[in-house]
């Protein structure tokens, strides 16, 4: 059935060769010949979506994707009641490749999948149907994979973190300036120790640190991307070090709502930075904003691309200056001038004159940084290829769209 198929909608797609994003490499691949391919484009409204999700609606990464690629679909004329199939909370293992699979033989013409470890079980789902498109968010191997149905994507989402850090900044100097905080202290709530959760905390401290330069941030990480009582006890145990600003790369609303019950016990100096959707409803005393990604710039673009039987780019990754990356609306709590400085920011860096990763602005063992890799070619989590310092600043989501800086600079500590 696989292989019939497969056969079946070759009538329908054109793949060709794959080239990253941003560099303009080529992958190696070859275009599949003119006896092969061809696109029938006369019948859009019959175009299918597939989606493997590692969570559902309730879990804030998984809603801003659901966001996005329902968003993409109404934009380009997809009946997301008839043509985009969901498969939500799938694991990273063999249930992916099963997801994969089921979708496919559904009738599926672009299939996605929305975390870091369904990566392997999308590419043998690839392999095995060549004539679907399918991409995946945050992964790291098309580059390389010598594939011409399969990309990675990603957003610049270190860009809005280090602004939601100049929002953290502005409310810290306001403290410190009125005297009710004297130590700078920040704390966050991480994930996992991955390069995508190091360059996101790393980013926002930077933020912070270009308003209050003497900040420091301890990291703790819950080993799960959606854990409310984890991420929750996170914070407390943040708070209960001193920490003033908590921030998170983490999927629930439980660190902002424990910043929020602090609050209401009479803790008149802790704020919280959220991430990928606006956290007023849960803490509106406290929180500040949160950094989120605009999915739907990359889910439109590559599924225009799979409409047109076109050819893929290897990565796909937008920031601000294409409308990818954004903050949700500032609380209350906010420092008066926040809104000039957030906005002086985006500016800067969509003209190119502030760059996040700026390494005049940080240190690792109290020296400069000169030299640090982007890719990490043989799979043991180092990277060893592609110096991503040029020009004075570290290159993120150059050579790929996924993030790979993980360079641990002074100023942040790693509890655990």
């Amino acid at each position: 059935m696989k292989k019939f198929l497969a056969l079946l909608l070759s009538a329908v797609m054109v793949l060709s060769l794959a080239a990253c994003g941003n560099s303009g490499s080529s992958s190696g691949s070859s275009t599949p010949s003119a006896s092969t391919s061809g696109s029938d484009t006369s019948s859009k409204s019959d175009f299918k979506v597939g989606a493997i999700l590692v969570g559902d609606e309730n879990e804030g990464y998984t809603y801003a994707h659901m966001q996005g690629i329902e968003a993409a679909c109404k934009a380009l004329g997809i009946d997301t009641t008839k043509n985009l199939i969901y498969k939500y909370s799938v694991k990273e293992d063999q249930s992916c490749y099963d997801a994969a699979v089921d979708l496919a033989e559904q009738g599926c013409n672009i299939i996605f999948a929305n975390s870091f470890g369904h990566e392997t079980y999308i590419m043998q789902a690839a392999k095995e149907y060549p004539n679907i498109y399918f991409a995946h968010a945050t992964g790291t191997h098309a580059k390389t994979a010598g594939l011409t149905n399969f990309c990675n994507f990603f957003d610049n989402i270190y860009e809005a973190r280090y602004v939601s850090g100049i929002v953290a900044g502005m409310k810290l100097k306001e403290m410190m300036d009125s005297g009710s905080v004297t130590d700078p202290y920040i704390g966050y709530v991480g994930a996992y120790p991955y390069a995508e959760v190091v360059s996101g905390y790393t980013a926002f401290f930077l933020g912070i640190r270009s308003i209050v330069p003497t900040a420091h941030m301890d990291v703790t990480y819950t080993n799960s991307w959606f854990d409310i009582t984890a991420e929750g006890e996170a914070a407390n145990s943040l708070i209960s070090r001193g920490c003033v600003i908590i921030g998170q790369h983490a999927d629930s609303t439980g660190a902002p709502s424990a910043v929020q019950a602090a609050h209401d016990k009479g803790n008149a100096n802790v704020f919280s930075v959220g991430y990928n959707v606006d956290m007023l409803s849960v803490a509106p005393d406290v929180a500040l904003t949160s950094p989120q990604n605009n999915w739907e710039v990359a889910y439109e673009e590559i599924i225009k691309t799979a409409m047109d039987g076109g050819t893929l780019k290897s990565d796909y990754c937008n920031g601000y200056a294409e409308n990818g990356v954004m903050l949700t609306p500032l609380g209350s709590a906010c420092a008066a001038g926040t809104q000039d400085a957030v906005d002086t920011a985006v500016s800067a860096i969509k003209d190119g004159s502030l760059h996040v990763f700026d390494t005049s602005t940080f240190t690792m063992g109290g020296k400069p940084v000169t030299n640090a890799f982007a890719t990490d070619t043989n799979g043991d989590f180092t990277n060893d290829a592609d110096e991503a310092i040029i020009d004075g600043y570290y290159h993120e989501s150059y050579f790929q769209s996924a993030p790979s800086f993980s360079l641990r600079i002074d100023g942040i500590t790693e509890l655990n």
